[in-house]
């Protein structure tokens, strides 16, 4: 059975999308801890980081590093905070959280709401960014 970004990126399930490759897609978390929370991932499933292939798995920290680098072009922030945690879906991926602070990539915070606009307004930008890096 596919995982749920498997569907995302097959179209299945809609996405607020901001930035894509042949091997890799990112996407907006809709329970995000901040602005501009992102998700990439590799088009391949694999359930584990560490078990994707060497390519697959430079594709996407390379993805990952310029996906950053357009956030921190839109979001105010310090830095943007990376964590792999890995436990919530069986599909590989990295999260990309706008941070000011320590405490802003702690996942048990509540998270926050935006509405539908807001948040394809933020994947527009961030996609724009994207794009013409």
């Amino acid at each position: 059975m596919s995982s749920i970004f498997t569907k995302i990126i097959h179209g299945e399930i809609p996405s607020y999308k901001v930035a894509e490759t042949d091997s890799c897609y990112a996407f907006l978390d809709i329970n995000p801890l901040a602005e501009g929370h992102v998700l990439a991932i590799p088009r391949k499933e694999v359930d584990y980081l560490f078990d994707v292939d060497d390519s697959i798995y430079s594709d996407l920290m390379l993805f990952s590093k310029n996906v950053a680098l357009a956030i921190r072009k839109v979001i105010p922030c310090e830095r943007i905070g990376v964590a792999v945690i890995g436990l919530e879906v069986p599909h590989a991926h990295v999260h990309l959280i706008p941070i000011n602070a320590i405490h802003d990539i702690d996942f048990s915070r509540p998270k926050l709401s935006f509405s539908e606009l807001e948040l394809q307004a933020t994947a527009d930008k961030i996609l724009e960014a994207f794009e013409s890096a």
